[in-house]
This record gives C-alpha cells, sequence and structure tokens, in this order.
C-alpha cells in the first residue's frame, strides 16, 4: 500500500487508524516517510507497526530528503534499513518498509537503479474545495528504486518493492527482482511472495515466467481505480492455498490496499 504525503501528511491519528482497520499480520507500503517535516517529522512505518502491534519492523531508504523537492541518493556511510532493532541514524528520508507481526529472521535489500530519464505523469493533487482529488500532467524524475525482503518464522519471505513508472526500466527491474527473491527463497527455504507497486499493468509482471498473480483487480486510483498496478505475485503459492482479502479504501493512499490470507 501506498502512502503518498499530502502538503503536511496523513495524520498520525489517521494513518494507525487506517492500519488498524486492516487487521493484517505482515503489511508492505510504499511512498513513506522517515522523520521528514511533511509527515510531522515522524517514522512512518515504525507507527504502522505499533498500530498492529507488530514485532518487527524495518524501513529502507530510497532517497535522502524529500522527491520533488531536496534529495539525493544513498551515501556508502547511510544505512540501508532502519528496523526496532537497530541503533543506527538516518537522515530525513523517503522509501518503503514492512511491518509483521510474525518474528522476522533475516532482512535484505536489494538496489534496482533507477531510470536516467523521467517522463509526464498524470498524478493526483489535493483540491481545496473537494474530497475528489484534481488531476494534473508533470514532469517527474525517477527516484533511486530498491526491494526489501524479510524473511519469517513461518516459512514466508515477503519482498517489497516500489518499481519505475519508465516502461521498460520497471520490467528489466522485475527481471532482477525475481531472480533476487528465488536466491532468497531457496538460500532460506522459505516460500517468496513479491508484492509492491510494480508500475506494470494487469499480466505483464507475471507473463513468460512461472511466476502468479494472487490478485487481479484495477487498483489505482482508488477513489475510481482503472489500473492494477499493486500485485502479490509468487511461483509457490496454488489456487488452493490462499484466499483474496477484500479491504475498504484505506483513506490514507490514493492506490487501494490488496491482500491473501494462506490456507496451509
Amino acid at each position: 500500500m501506498e502512502i503518498p504525503p499530502k502538503k503536511t501528511g496523513p495524520s498520525l491519528a489517521a494513518l494507525r487508524s487506517a492500519i488498524a482497520e486492516l487487521s493484517t499480520q505482515v503489511i508492505a507500503v510504499q511512498e513513506v516517510d522517515y522523520n521528514l517535516p511533511r509527515s510531522g517529522s515522524s517514522n512512518q512505518v515504525s507507527e504502522i507497526a505499533s498500530a498492529m502491534m507488530a514485532t518487527d519492523w524495518a524501513f529502507a531508504p530510497s532517497v535522502i530528503g524529500t522527491p520533488g523537492e531536496k534529495w539525493h541518493k544513498l551515501r556508502e556511510s547511510d544505512p540501508k534499513f532502519i528496523t526496532n532493532k537497530s541503533n543506527d541514524e538516518l537522515a530525513g528520508s523517503y522509501g518503503i518498509g514492512i511491518a509483521s507481526t510474525i518474528k522476522v529472521l533475516r532482512w535484505n535489500r536489494l538496489d534496482l537503479g533507477n531510470s536516467p530519464v523521467g517522463m509526464p505523469l498524470v498524478v493526483p493533487t489535493e483540491s481545496e474545495t473537494s474530497s475528489r482529488p484534481k488531476i494534473r500532467a508533470i514532469y517527474v524524475h525517477d527516484e533511486p528504486r530498491l526491494a526489501l525482503a524479510a524473511t519469517l518464522e513461518n516459512g514466508f519471505t515477503i519482498v517489497n518493492t516500489h518499481l519505475s513508472f519508465v516502461p521498460g526500466v520497471n520490467l528489466a527491474q522485475l527481471k532482477k527482482l525475481k531472480r533476487w527473491a528465488l536466491q532468497i527463497g531457496q538460500d532460506s527455504n522459505t516460500k517468496v511472495l513479491l508484492v509492491g507497486d510494480l508500475n506494470l499493468p494487469k499480466n505483464l509482471p507475471v507473463a513468460l515466467s512461472s511466476w502468479k498473480s494472487l490478485i487481479t483487480k484495477n487498483t489505482y486510483p482508488s477513489w475510481g481505480a482503472k489500473i492494477q498496478f499493486d500485485y502479490i505475485l509468487s511461483n509457490h503459492i496454488g489456487a488452493g492455498d490462499y484466499r483474496p482479502l477484500t479491504f475498504a479504501p484505506s483513506g490514507i493512499s490514493d492506490h487501494l490496499p490488496i491482500g491473501i490470507e494462506t490456507l496451509d
């Protein structure tokens, strides 16, 4: 689920309420802030973990600073992720995260790079007169992309990502990510679920591969979804091994939340 901030970001009360309403054991989020003024200088992944009473969480920064304003890529000395058990210090940043009520045995990160060129995108903006966002086209530079993997005590590895919006670049990133995810699954003897915003329409994430999309529904925009960008992919789970979950719009994201419940 993406949590794109508004001018001042969603309130912590709204964030906690929305997450508690989902009532799930693992949550993977994209477009989250860590200690940025626009979101009240809070650690949004930590707040999410608190709302769902998670035992473990991690935030992986994509950039240091605020996208669309002033930011730079991570330096060698910057921590690659912050967890509830780490003592590392990290400047205000933006990225992805995972929170889990199931014990996390190991965290892993994969850097996927970014497109050297951006492209014009149609994006929602706040409206002062309506709860329905206005739509406008702007030229957007691509920020660095990454994946964060949580190997869980229950025999699953959850891989969260937010791929580039530039066609071709996102497909190359996904191909690299699938190989990496399968290697982690093999090394840890776990089943892999690859989740997140892939910025790819239906069928492309699984075309010509052994992966299956466990959720097939439009997810964007949340106020009238017309396209699927958000997925849960697996090459281990069969049709009788899970059931899709249905969630109402979270009220804090311009994407609809998606989820599954495993039956084994």
